[in-house]
């Protein structure tokens, strides 16, 4: 492909991430705003994992893929749709007691817990550099935790547990990667999210009122319309190009933040998510030239 095309490729997929990355965070703003009106988290995010699967079934059906669902790599797809759903009710019960962007910065550690577990879930190599880049992304997220200097609110500990979860999740999407439809991965998450949740939702049933409808279809519209644009996005370009495009959600998050709540991070904060950011664009750079340098070498058996 001329140079020309792959990078007006590149240009095209990154805006279509950047478009996703600031229309997903809406979900956060409805998560958080749900929360402090007291809906429980986990009904939340079961609304948002049944209400996504119903507006996709007739997407999957015109597309004649259901079949797939019960190919090979369903269990994988399965336990992959277990960590989302995880994830997301740890992250949603982080919002109730923490501002959007320092959640959403303690969350970026999963690229660094990514790094850490890929020799274990992909057999994949990992230099010292990357490894030094990885202590480094983590003392990011300690200036914004402040361990020590102040109370650790309960929601970072929510927030660190869905990072790990949510590290999983894309690793097992890796694997999965040119076996399964993209459409097909989307429903089976909002499936399975959604039976995975059901049995812990009796306890917490709340009719929503009419605030709280247009903020769950604020959900559904950022959950569905902002994953088909990464969809669209990485259909455009190579994802290890477009990986620091992804940190743009940290931006709509501290914009969605203040506008919405009035939080605005303090110094600290920003000087956590600069490391976080730096050292997240350093390691997914390192990984592009990785595999740069795999495919450049000669086959040995060629």
């Amino acid at each position: 492909m001329p140079r020309s095309d792959a990078d007006a490729d590149l240009i095209k997929g990154a805006a279509f991430l950047v478009a996703g990355f600031t229309i997903i965070p809406l979900m956060d703003v409805g998560a958080k705003d749900l929360g402090g009106q007291g809906y429980a988290p986990v009904l939340v995010a079961w609304a948002r994992f049944a209400l996504s699967s119903v507006l996709l079934s007739p997407v999957i059906l015109k597309r004649g893929t259901v079949r797939q669902m019960t190919g090979p790599g369903w269990q994988m797809q399965v336990f992959r749709a277990v960590m989302l759903a995880t994830a997301t009710v740890l992250f949603f019960s982080a919002l109730v007691t923490m501002p959007m962007a320092d959640a959403l910065a303690v969350y970026f550690v999963y690229p660094f817990l990514i790094t850490l577990l890929a020799p274990v879930v992909l057999g994949e190599q990992v230099g010292i550099r990357r490894y030094l880049a990885v202590l480094i992304g983590f003392s990011g997220s300690l200036l914004i935790i402040r361990p020590g200097f102040q109370e650790v609110p309960v929601g970072v500990y929510y927030v660190l547990a869905a990072s790990v979860c949510f590290a999983l999740f894309n690793l097992l999407t890796r694997r999965l990667t040119g076996t399964s439809d993209p459409w097909v991965t989307v429903f089976y998450q909002s499936v399975v999210g959604a039976l995975v949740l059901t049995p812990f939702i009796f306890a917490h049933w709340q009719l929503p009122d009419m605030r709280a409808l247009g903020l769950i279809a604020m959900m559904i519209f950022a959950a569905v319309v902002g994953h088909w644009l990464l969809v669209k996005a990485y259909e455009q370009a190579p994802a290890s190009l477009l990986a620091p495009f992804g940190y743009f959600e940290m931006v709509a998050a501290v914009i969605l933040g203040f506008v919405w709540f009035g939080d605005f991070p303090d110094v600290l904060t920003w000087l956590g998510i600069a490391v976080i950011v730096a050292t997240g664009v350093y390691i997914s750079v390192r990984e592009r030239k990785r595999k740069q340098t795999l495919r450049a070498r000669p086959d040995p058996q060629g």
